[in-house]
């Protein structure tokens, strides 16, 4: 029973956190917000959760990573796919090398091990953290396209390394060959079962709608149990469970191109996966400030054994790593940047940029959120004799200290250097989506032209149906004709376009008004009301969204 008290008090701390975000007077990130709520609660009542590392890392990683993968623009992806292999994987061995050396240099107490697990750690990024920081001033697409490619792959590289290191620490032995050799079995075998596991259970499911029809709440549950099944499946064969959630996510935005659902299931998963996000992301949170209290306890009797008796020196090491972390990531940042450069000007693509404001942007950028805290939070509790884990709560204290400055960094920094900030454009992609909507009306003239054939056959009221095509056919027309036009001409098309969502609005706004106006006269039933919105409501994000 109290565990189920805890869940609805955190579940109400999330929820809560949203709005106090936006009533402060100050733009705080979302994040902090939860922390301090999290540390409210405990300060408050005496919930005491007892975290289990495994289940923690099993309940909110695999979804995560999952979402991650599906959503992320695989055309950005692979365009920079140089420079985002470079961040994601260079940088994080980079990082987890001098980092590790310098808090262990820093921090005698820890051990190598740990000192490299708690740099591996800190080293994967959280895009989602940036872009709520760069809400008033909008992070440029390529930028955010660099960034959210860098995560998604720097969460699977620093938290297998980290798995490298609390091998480490627990068994006292690191081998570089045997290192190297499960390194490419977790990542292969991750990367295989990942892929695997999403096409199978999709092909099963398809078959299966095929066979008795689609059941949309069913669905939704598949993808949900997926990166579970991946993550497990992966874990039991000792592959990387990370990878392979990762890898499910990215071969589930290709499965789903067959368009085999749908598209209230479409509509309505999208819901759920969001809140599920939401969620997850919110509690991983308040769960770090309602941990907090007790963490920093542990973490001052740590620096106390190191000779320090003044806890201050917890915020030393915290603004020392911090440190430690910006500059690395500037300077490699840098050099990534440089050489991008020198490659576009040998192949004759010249490119001129503000170097160091895009330097300092991304690496300001470079906020550590969900992933490092789901991750330090998985430190095992104690060695293989059953003694503590060796400076645990210090590591958990340094890195939920890491994630907090830098967002409070970012959170100052980046919207004074993202003003005005140029960069070279993407490749624009409206001659492409021209074409497309082109090709897509043309195919649903055709199919309109069989159709009203086919169900005219033997009528005597085939006028009807002619009538019906034809008015039907004529705003896929309109698209075509509109669509095909260059120039000046296009640009009318578009303001026209433009006009003509605002007046569908206004009038889609105004029918759900008196639709509800009816419905308090009780004229109206609730089923046929909530029936009506949904259809004005699915418009209405159809045309926002254009």
């Amino acid at each position: 029973m109290e565990t189920v008290v805890s869940i609805l008090i955190f579940l109400v701390a999330v929820v809560v956190s949203g709005s106090l975000s936006r009533l402060l007077p100050l733009p705080v990130p979302l994040p902090l917000v939860q922390i301090a709520l999290g540390a409210l609660i405990t300060d408050v009542t005496s919930l005491g959760v007892t975290l289990d590392p495994e289940i923690f890392f099993l309940l909110f990683l695999p979804p995560l990573l999952f979402l991650d993968g599906w959503r992320i623009p695989k055309e950005g992806l692979f365009r920079d796919k140089g420079t985002i292999l470079e961040l994601a994987l260079g940088l994080v061995v980079f990082t987890v090398v001098l980092v590790g050396f310098f808090v262990n240099w820093m921090i005698p107490a820890m051990p190598l091990a740990v000192a490299f697990a708690l740099a591996a750690i800190v080293s994967p990024t959280d895009p989602i953290a940036v872009s709520a920081l760069a809400s008033r001033v909008p992070i440029p697409n390529r930028m955010m396209h660099i960034l959210e490619g860098e995560s998604l792959l720097n969460d699977a590289s620093g938290l297998v390394c980290m798995r490298f290191a609390v091998a480490a620490a627990l068994t006292g032995q690191f081998s570089l060959t045997q290192a190297f050799g499960t390194f490419l079995w977790l990542a292969i075998g991750g990367i295989a079962i990942g892929v695997g596991v999403t096409w199978i259970v999709t092909k099963v499911k398809y078959w299966i709608a095929r066979l008795v029809g689609e059941d949309t709440g069913a669905q939704i549950l598949i993808s949900l149990l997926i990166p579970f099944g991946a993550y497990l499946l992966a874990e039991h064969f000792h592959c990387s469970g990370i990878l392979a959630a990762v890898a499910a996510g990215i071969t589930m935005s290709y499965v789903e191109q067959s368009g085999h659902i749908l598209a209230i299931t479409r509509v309505r998963r999208s819901t759920v996966w969001d809140t599920v996000q939401f969620t997850a992301n919110g509690i991983i949170f308040v769960l770090l400030g309602e941990q907090l209290p007790e963490i920093v306890n542990g973490a001052t009797r740590v620096v106390r054994e190191t000779g320090h008796h003044d806890p201050i020196w917890l915020l030393v090491y915290i603004l020392a790593i911090n440190l430690a972390l910006g500059v690395l990531r500037f300077a490699w940042v840098w050099l990534s940047l440089r050489f991008t450069l020198f490659r576009a000007s040998r192949q004759g693509y010249p490119v001129k940029i503000q170097t160091m404001r895009v330097v300092s942007c991304v690496s300001l950028a470079g906020v550590r959120g969900t992933i490092t805290l789901a991750g330090v939070l998985t430190l095992p509790l104690s060695m293989p004799d059953w003694s503590p884990f060796p400076a645990r709560d210090l590591a958990i204290c340094l890195a939920a200290g890491v994630i907090v400055i830098s967002l409070i960094v970012a959170g100052v920094g980046l919207p004074p250097l993202l003003k005005g900030l140029e960069l070279p454009p993407e490749t624009s992609h409206r001659e492409e989506e021209d074409h497309a909507r082109i090709a897509a009306a043309e195919a649903a003239i055709r199919a309109i032209e069989r159709g009203q054939h086919d169900l005219s056959q033997g009528r005597t009221d085939a006028d009807l149906y002619t009538s019906a095509g034809s008015r039907i056919m004529a705003l896929y027309r309109q698209r075509i004709e509109g669509r095909s036009k260059k120039g000046a001409e296009a640009d009318l098309v578009k303001k026209t376009e433009e006009v003509e969502r605002q007046l569908r609005l206004a009038g889609l706004r105004a029918e759900r008004d008196e639709l509800y106006r009816i419905a308090r006269a009780r004229k109206l039933s609730d089923e046929t009301v909530r029936r009506l919105v949904r259809e004005i409501d699915l418009q209405e994000t159809r045309f926002s969204a254009s």
